[in-house]
């Protein structure tokens, strides 16, 4: 069998290991990989083009459809188990993982024993990440890298507005609550947009509000209240997680004072 594989993700090279084990390698810090028809053994090796950058931990999350091999990551020689096909609630949730070498990462993917010639695809998505608080079992530790669960301090909200993958300025519409995941979600109604990395906040055209949900840790205990606050986090996987979010008229003070003193670490436009 053929090992056909889909990976958007620019600086791919193919390395033909054995008739066993073929091997790729993979230049950026986030990507997916489709693996179609998964026959003998797959090797990903994860080598980001940034080698000055530490990235002390791996996140991946398995398709909805994943099937056919299981996921294990090589340490010190050793194999261990990240993803298995055999535990479908495992399948559904993020596993997060510490890169004992920060510049090469290798995953090592089994195809499972099949009965017949159905189609089946392991595919999953990839993030690398250099905040080593996030490494953990699950998608939870992931989102300590953003969600404090704390107001942040005034450099930090500076920060966020310099770095973050989200800044949008509105109002919380409704929380929900997951406890069997331990999260809960925001859904906030914006009246501007001032950055965000992919459409996750979209636009009623009828009244012109964006509106889109954003993710945070059940423990931050996260309530719907009235006011106009400053919403910033960075995504994971497609999703939005909440980093700051101070009340905007706060914010504005603590910028424009900044702003003064020339200590703003970059400059924020409010209209």
């Amino acid at each position: 069998n053929d090992v056909y594989l889909a990976l958007p993700c620019s600086g791919l090279s193919w390395e033909p290991r054995s008739r066993t084990v073929e091997q790729v390698h993979l230049r950026c810090t986030e990507g997916s990989l489709e693996w179609l028809y998964p026959a003998r053994a797959l090797r990903v090796v994860l080598e980001p083009n940034l080698s000055s950058t530490r990235h002390t931990t791996v996140c991946i999350k398995p398709a909805s459809d994943f099937q056919g091999a299981s996921i294990y990551v090589e340490r010190a020689g050793q194999l261990h188990l990240v993803v298995s096909e055999a535990e479908e609630a495992r399948l559904r949730h993020v596993s997060c993982f510490s890169a004992h070498t920060p510049q090469r990462v290798a995953l090592f993917l089994q195809a499972s024993p099949q009965r017949d010639i159905s189609r089946r695809t392991a595919s999953f998505q990839y993030e690398l990440l250099s905040n080593q608080s996030a490494a953990g079992p699950d998608v939870q530790k992931m989102a300590l890298v953003e969600a404090m669960c704390r107001p942040c301090d005034n450099m930090e909200l500076l920060m966020a507005i310099c770095s973050s993958d989200f800044v949008v300025r509105g109002s919380i519409q409704n929380v929900s609550h997951d406890p069997e995941n331990h999260m809960s979600q925001v859904e906030v109604s914006g009246q501007k947009v001032y950055r965000q990395k992919n459409r996750i906040f979209r636009q009623d055209e009828a009244t012109g509000e964006w509106k889109g949900p954003i993710k945070t840790l059940l423990r931050c205990k996260v309530k719907k209240g009235a006011g106009d606050f400053l919403f910033t986090g960075n995504e994971h996987f497609g999703e939005a997680w909440l980093g700051c979010a101070p009340r905007f008229k706060d914010f504005s003070s603590i910028y424009q004072t900044a702003r003064e003193r020339g200590t703003n670490p970059c400059e924020f436009q409010f209209r």
